[in-house]
């Protein structure tokens, strides 16, 4: 295990960072309508409970991530061969994310940009993040978090004092019942963006205060949670619920409407900053877990070389993963969930938890944390 430490309050400040990520930029259980805010906070229920079976997998391998306790759990070759899809789907994520903000800046800022030259300049300022450690993209998180919650209240302040909000927006509540809430919210919104903590099994044991660990996840969880449903309310009581479902960006719809005293607008260029800070971490995280589960599995000694050879993997990628960006789009919401998400974020998970407790049915998970 390296010597890499960092504190609870970092390890708060990324889970918001990262959990906020892409959520907020797209119509987040736009299906549900105007009740697409219930859905994510049933979403976030379900997220807490998958949080709750990584953290007891962790109580039992306090000192190993995740895809070195596998290899306990399923055995040497088993747990390899699962270690290394779990490798494949941080990549193949990491891809995933960083053409999402790669086509939103284009949409949005770079218009004459190629989608190529935005996704490299991207991928190389990560692979740097990377080459300096954990602890240093911890503490460069938490100079962000005080930046991002500073943009989120004035752009929310902007919204509300540009008369743009109509709270009848969201009326009735319950118009379509349940069950367009609860296909927003299983598997779409349980796996994107709140199952995604899985991640962190990868960071754990590298935090100093573990006994912390499980109250820090929750409390990021729902603050970040709070957040998006907060922002999601915001925008269909801006732009409607049928705009909401239509547009690609509803946040940035949003955004373009703000005009204040006739000098107040075109406030685009804080989105285009939101995108980049949270894009940055977003993948940054996913990158990490894909560098250090290759070193832990292949025992590379020096996993900084590996940062290159997975980031131009991580590139060609993110531009070969779809010809079109509705097809993307597509993709991300169809396949993601169904075929990733579920699987490598809650039933292995499951499964791993059930064969740990059979295995170590006489033990107790560790409590000392220390």
């Amino acid at each position: 295990m390296d010597k890499i430490k960092i504190s609870a309050a970092q390890l708060f400040v990324l889970i918001f960072l990262f959990e906020m990520g892409s959520s907020i930029l797209f119509g987040l259980g736009a299906n549900a309508k105007q009740d697409a805010w219930i859905a994510i906070l049933l979403g976030l229920a379900g997220g807490l409970i998958v949080f709750l079976i990584h953290y007891r997998l962790f109580l039992f391998y306090p000192e190993l991530i995740l895809t070195n306790y596998i290899q306990k759990i399923a055995g040497k070759w088993p747990g390899r061969i699962i270690a290394f899809f779990y490798i494949i789907y941080f990549i193949y994520t990491a891809s995933v994310v960083l053409r999402d903000f790669g086509e939103l800046l284009l949409t949005t800022v770079y218009t004459n940009t190629p989608l190529f030259v935005l996704n490299t300049l991207m991928i190389l300022t990560i692979i740097y993040g990377i080459h300096k450690g954990l602890e240093v993209i911890a503490r460069v998180g938490q100079i962000y978090f005080g930046i991002i919650y500073f943009m989120a209240i004035s752009g929310f302040l902007l919204i509300i004092f540009s008369g743009l909000i109509h709270f009848d927006f969201l009326k009735p509540i319950l118009e379509n019942g349940w069950k367009p809430i609860f296909k927003e919210s299983f598997p779409g919104i349980l796996t994107f963006p709140f199952g995604e903590i899985l991640i962190f099994t990868m960071i754990y044991p590298f935090v100093n205060e573990r006994k912390k660990i499980k109250f820090i996840c929750i409390g990021g969880m729902i603050l970040s949670g709070i957040n998006i449903t907060i922002t999601v309310i915001i925008t269909i009581s801006t732009i409607g619920p049928e705009l909401y479902i239509r547009s690609n960006f509803p946040l940035l719809t949003t955004v373009s409407r703000i005009q204040l005293a006739d000098f107040i607008e075109r406030l685009d260029i804080l989105f285009a900053l939101y995108l980049v800070i949270s894009g940055f971490f977003k993948i940054t995280l996913y990158f990490y877990a894909a560098v250090e589960g290759t070193a832990d599995l292949f025992q590379f000694k020096k996993k900084e070389k590996l940062s290159f050879p997975i980031g131009m993997i991580v590139l060609f990628s993110s531009i070969t993963t779809a010809s079109t960006y509705a097809e993307f789009i597509k993709e991300g919401f169809e396949f993601y969930p169904l075929y990733l998400g579920l699987p490598f974020q809650i039933i292995i998970p499951s499964i791993l938890l059930l064969i740990a407790f059979i295995r170590n049915r006489k033990k107790e998970p560790h409590t000392n944390l220390n």
